[in-house]
């Protein structure tokens, strides 16, 4: 069995073993989630995906099984083509390799965090949309993440298998992201949908046996010899549908800043599993920053033309730390602009 299959699936069963951990012992009753729990879980999800950084920038070449000067050249050309090594030894060409995968895998974290700040709020849509009670939020969010990652796998592997085969998809990537990122700035706010209208949701009621009321954290029940579904279940799909819609931005957005299916994998799967955490804090919070989609907009621009204009990027050495730098500048903008320039309330004149 080749080190790529035991690494991926050794960190597989690292994160699923920590989210049974939550599930099965520490939130084996259904609650509502405390600001301190969610803080320590935040705290915990965010430590595991900075050891992963620290795993890449010292032990990155194993993940592809590098062990020569000639696999290291193919697996550069392959993954890494804007890289341009200065040292001339294997020990320190090597070492530029795993700096330039995990400052890629870096970047793509915060990308795929930045972006999901959107999806944060789309989910509360839908979870109060349904009225779930909010000692249900957590079981939603974690059959949400484990249904997220399996989605993300096949996404982000068919997404690296089309742009291997046809390199001209990342223009199509980049073309969509940029039109994405107008979208976002100009949609008016009081668009957002109803829940209840989405045509997956009016399909499943119409075939399946929806209960109208909650059973617990269940999300099916048998009556009379029959199964019904509880709510919980379409809000379960909706959270998918939702995640997959998302995953049409992030993922191409990661794409852009490395072609190596492994670091665009664990980006993704280490932000949307921090950001379950993460929900209970900013639920409260999301609407009070008013400039977040306007850096999420520009966020998605920047990695469209990023990705229109790769072939030229590569050609002056375009560095993935640059990357970085803008997307932490914009995020930072966009928070300080919300707290020094809140949305005024409207008065009410007696």
């Amino acid at each position: 069995m080749s080190t790529e299959v035991l690494l991926m699936g050794g960190f597989l069963a690292l994160i699923i073993s920590v989210l049974m951990i939550d599930l099965l012992v520490v939130g084996r009753n259904s609650h509502i989630v405390s600001t301190k729990e969610a803080l320590i879980w935040s705290s915990i999800w965010f430590a595991l995906s900075m050891g992963f950084y620290v795993f890449l920038k010292f032990y990155g070449h194993l993940l592809h099984g590098i062990s020569t000067p000639e696999e290291l050249s193919a697996v550069a050309n392959r993954y890494a083509p804007e890289l341009r090594f200065h040292m001339a030894d294997f020990e320190g060409m090597l070492g530029e390799y795993r700096e330039h995968m995990s400052i890629s895998y870096l970047t793509g974290y915060f990308i795929e965090q930045t972006l999901s700040i959107d999806n944060v709020f789309v989910i509360l849509l839908v979870l109060q949309g349904f009225s779930v009670p909010q000692k249900n939020y957590k079981t939603v969010l974690f059959w949400g993440v484990l249904g997220a990652i399996i989605l993300r796998f096949i996404f982000i592997y068919a997404g690296a298998a089309l742009i291997q085969r046809f390199d001209w998809i990342l223009y199509v990537f980049g073309a969509f992201l940029v039109f994405q990122g107008v979208k976002i700035l100009i949609k008016r706010e009081d668009e957002e949908k109803d829940p209840h209208d989405y045509a997956i949701v009016r399909f499943l009621s119409r075939y399946l046996n929806i209960s109208k009321e909650y059973h617990g954290d269940k999300f099916a029940f048998k009556h009379n010899a029959k199964v019904f579904f509880t709510p919980l279940m379409l809000v379960l799909v909706l959270v998918e549908f939702t995640d997959v819609i998302f995953a049409l931005d992030s993922i191409p957005a990661v794409f852009s800043v490395s072609r190596d299916w492994y670091v665009v994998f664990f980006s993704n799967i280490f932000a949307i599993i921090g950001l379950r955490s993460l929900f209970f804090l900013l639920a409260n919070m999301i609407s009070k920053f008013r400039f977040l989609n306007v850096g999420v907009s520009v966020l998605l621009v920047f990695v469209g033309v990023k990705l229109l204009a790769h072939v030229w990027l590569e050609e002056i050495g375009f560095k993935s730390i640059y990357s970085l730098y803008f997307i932490a500048l914009t995020l930072l903008l966009s928070v300080v602009c919300s707290i020094f320039f809140p949305e005024k309330e409207d008065v009410v004149k007696a």
